[in-house]
């Protein structure tokens, strides 16, 4: 896997059940995976060091976006069996690229133009309202590489975003939704319930399941996102984030590897995410994704201008009954993904309270424990 951080370190736990060894290329011997994972020491962007890393394993698979899509390619030129390949890589890793391509695909996706300055901005805003909203296309991720761009505010806007930049109208979405789908080489697929998500400052902070949707929203989800794994050519997981709009769906990103929208299916599914893209990668029969219990919620434990170190507050989460507490070995930071808590209920209200609660000790923001939970 290249990239060490924290779906590495998951998918380590995965592999480590299925007798497969997990191998990581990351600049850090010490990164998050490397509680269970050996870790190869080099720069991701580094093709040298990738061709080698790639004729030492039986396929490579990603933790993250961040190195070019280029560089997949000349991988698998080199004859290095990369999965998700390249084609996939594509809508995931390019922003302009994916919009570009779904579009002709005939996917819903949000009115957008791919623009290269301020000028481009200024375009798009006159031509079907402000604000807008504008991301780079390479490099962004959990907030970063994202703005909303108000009338003035495009000149810092595309220098901070350039060279190549996704301009597209801000969604007045009724929910913020999420999917995950499975596939193998053959085609085979599998999809995960439909999830619910929250959003702050372009990061996700709570997912719940199932989604509060009609029935017939869901199966609509379920049916893009087997047709979109199998335009992009899919082999391994894929989180789909969409926007509800009148019980319509428009595809927002594209991520070709686990993600966070999935973490709660380590506890919540028969199968996790990390185990099932294990399966499609080695072509492996897809796992189960139903679900173990009626409902399910994950909190994410995001670092503080304080910068608190959530294992100094286990003891005080660990006490919130049912909660699952999943720590990344990261140092803490302003924020920085730090972990996250999931929690099985009879309903969603029950989920998300256990998981908020614990999350809130880990986040150093709750009341002193005065009660047991």
């Amino acid at each position: 896997m290249v990239g060490g951080g924290q779906l590495a370190r998951m998918t380590a736990g995965a592999a480590a059940r299925l007798g497969v060894s997990l191998s990581v290329l990351d600049p850090d011997p010490g990164c998050p995976a490397a509680v269970g994972a050996s870790v190869v020491v080099a720069d991701v962007d580094d093709l040298t060091a990738l061709v080698a890393f790639g004729r030492g394993v039986d396929v490579v698979t990603f933790d993250h976006e961040r190195i070019p899509v280029e560089l997949v390619e000349a991988l698998e030129a080199e004859g290095v069996a990369v999965a998700p390949g390249s084609a996939s890589c594509r809508f995931a890793f390019d922003k302009a690229d994916s919009r570009a391509r779904l579009d002709d695909l005939g996917f819903p996706v949000p009115r957008f133009e791919i623009v290269s300055d301020a000028a481009g901005i200024v375009g798009f805003g006159d031509r079907y309202g402000w604000p807008v909203m504008a991301k780079a296309a390479r490099g962004g991720y959990d907030g970063r590489g994202v703005s909303v761009v108000e009338p003035g505010d495009e000149a810092a806007a595309a220098a901070l975003l350039g060279p190549v930049i996704v301009v597209e109208e801000l969604v007045d979405f009724d929910q913020e939704l999420a999917i995950m789908v499975a596939r193998r080489p053959n085609g085979d697929s599998v999809t995960y319930p439909l999830v619910s998500t929250v959003q702050s400052e372009g990061m996700c902070v709570e997912v719940v399941c199932p989604a509060a949707v009609p029935a017939a929203v869901a199966d609509a989800a379920r049916r893009l996102a087997v047709e979109l794994a199998d335009a992009v050519e899919l082999v391994g997981v894929m989180a789909i984030e969409l926007f509800l709009v009148d019980d319509e769906l428009l595809v927002n990103e594209l991520a070709t590897r686990p993600h966070n929208t999935g973490h709660h299916t380590i506890e919540a599914c028969v199968t996790s995410q990390f185990e099932q893209h294990l399966r499609a990668i080695l072509d492996l029969p897809l796992g189960s994704t139903e679900l173990r219990a009626p409902a399910a919620a994950m909190r994410n434990v995001v670092g503080s201008p304080e910068s608190h170190e959530p294992t100094e507050r286990l003891a005080e989460a660990l006490e919130v009954t049912g909660a699952h507490v999943h720590l990344y070995g990261k140092q803490p930071r302003a924020g920085r993904k730090l972990g996250h808590v999931t929690a099985l209920g009879a309903t969603v209200d029950e989920a998300r309270s256990v998981a908020e609660r614990a999350a809130d000790r880990l986040n150093g923001t709750a009341s002193p424990v005065g009660e047991r939970s």
